[in-house]
């Protein structure tokens, strides 16, 4: 091996990228937790899908478009195209390979962030074309701007330490304009404005814990070394995610008298949001102030849809798009020079706390560019698309009754949904469909109806 890298960091940075892939699972299994049961299994199956298109998108072009060192202040070139010339370079202190690994799985959970727009009434196909088109008119030129060597929001200085706009604003952002162009779910006005409910809490449950986890992995990994800032971060990252998963569970104590479970996994991953963009730049005291106001402003952004009448069934722009702009405003406030300057080379002005004032309106232009970027050619790609026979958006209403676990995958995530079908055709008379062998085992209960939101 090249002596000029350490083999901590290289085994670190190893570790960080399996971290971070297993936030891909965590996505799917809170979605599918909160969706309605007939379409959980398509909402898994469709994250997983969506990490494979970006994965092939990042080594295709999108790595290059991104980080090719003679890129332009909006997009990179196609010098590193399928990888060519990543190898062994130092990039950042570790070989340039395993950083453009580890970028890859951010480029890759970003999309799928996004893609719990289409709960219950999206196609996949149509979904998986947009990931590609999206990763390389949208993902990479926000990545680009923020984290490239030549990128017009590093130039000026802006910072962002893990994702708060290429990660969680792009895809709150994308999944709010998904949401408007795919239109509501058929049935949703008899329920007069009232979310579904969650189907299987237990599966937020687990879905919030992969995430957690991984998240240490994803702002831990970010230093792309092993040193005291790793550690500083991996501490801030846990504390201001307990403090604003608290903060969410007693807002909706308020409310019911009882504590949500959905409203502390919200509240926790709201929280994972809103430090990300600034974990390596600001002392631990300011995690209370990005815990708590990133916790009240997630809890209340989940009311946001039905004031502009979108359904965004599960709250990612509320989760990940808000607490993302919470995030990168705070950074501007609470950014510390020698906070970013504990792994012995990381330079920054600071925020307010240091007198550095302009740096706010730095971290503005990056979330409004950000916001207004992502928002706009989302929808202009989703227009197109659902134009082009055979690409439309969404399943029609009988099949959205049926479900998209029936209709897109032709399996399901639970036996009985199956048994259920197949009492109706007896009854009917009509030719039973598939049965799982399983499914005598199981209960007929009817469906409760469902999608969720992490709304109380």
């Amino acid at each position: 091996m090249n002596e000029q890298f350490d083999k901590g960091d290289i085994a670190w940075m190893c570790v960080s990228a399996a971290l971070v892939m297993l936030m891909i699972p965590g996505v799917g299994f809170f979605y599918a937790g909160l969706a309605r049961r007939k379409s959980a299994l398509s909402l898994m199956v469709i994250i997983m899908l969506a990490h494979a298109v970006a994965t092939v998108q990042w080594w295709f072009w999108g790595y290059s478009l991104t980080f090719s060192a003679t890129g332009s202040a909006f997009i990179g070139n196609l010098d590193n195209i399928g990888f060519r010339n990543v190898g062994g370079a130092d990039a950042d202190g570790i070989p340039e390979i395993l950083f453009a690994t580890y970028q890859g799985l951010f480029a890759a959970i970003t999309p799928a962030l996004a893609l719990g727009a289409v709960a219950d009434r999206g196609r996949i196909l149509p979904a998986l074309v947009f990931v590609f088109i999206w990763s390389t008119l949208v993902y990479d030129p926000i990545a680009c701007w923020t984290w490239g060597a030549n990128g017009w929001l590093h130039a000026i200085g802006s910072i962002d330490f893990a994702g708060g706009t290429p990660v969680h604003i792009n895809s709150g952002v994308t999944a709010l304009a998904y949401s408007l162009m795919i239109g509501k779910r058929t049935g949703y006005e008899r329920l007069n404005g009232l979310p579904y409910r969650p189907h299987n809490v237990t599966n937020v449950m687990l879905g919030t814990v992969f995430l957690w986890v991984g998240w240490f992995g994803f702002n831990g990994g970010s230093t792309l070394a092993a040193n005291v800032l790793t550690a500083q971060v991996l501490f801030i990252t846990n504390l201001t995610a307990c403090l604003s998963g608290l903060t969410w569970v007693l807002l909706d104590y308020r409310l019911e008298g009882k504590w949500s479970t959905i409203g502390f996994c919200s509240g926790a991953i709201t929280g994972l949001v809103a430090i990300t963009p600034a974990a390596g730049f600001v002392p631990i005291w300011s995690c209370a102030v990005f815990g708590i106001v990133g916790g009240v402003a997630g809890n209340f952004a989940t009311k946001l849809k039905f004031l502009v009448g979108i359904d965004e069934a599960l709250d990612v722009f509320a989760v990940h798009g808000v607490g993302g702009i919470v995030g990168n405003l705070l950074a501007g406030i609470f950014a510390a020079s020698w906070e970013a300057n504990l792994d012995g080379g990381s330079e920054i002005d600071g925020g307010w706390i240091e007198g550095h004032f302009v740096q706010l309106g730095y971290q503005l232009a990056g979330t409004v560019a950000g916001v207004a970027w992502s928002f706009v050619m989302t929808c202009l790609i989703l227009f197109v698309l659902n134009l082009i026979p055979g690409l439309s958006l969404r399943v029609s209403p009988e099949e959205e009754e049926l479900g998209l676990d029936d209709v897109q995958c032709g399996e399901f995530a639970y036996d009985y949904v199956e048994v259920r079908r197949h009492v109706s055709d007896v009854i009917t008379g009509e030719e039973p469909a598939r049965v799982s062998r399983a499914a005598s085992a199981h209960s007929t209960e009817p469906e409760k109806a469902a999608p969720a939101t992490t709304t109380a």
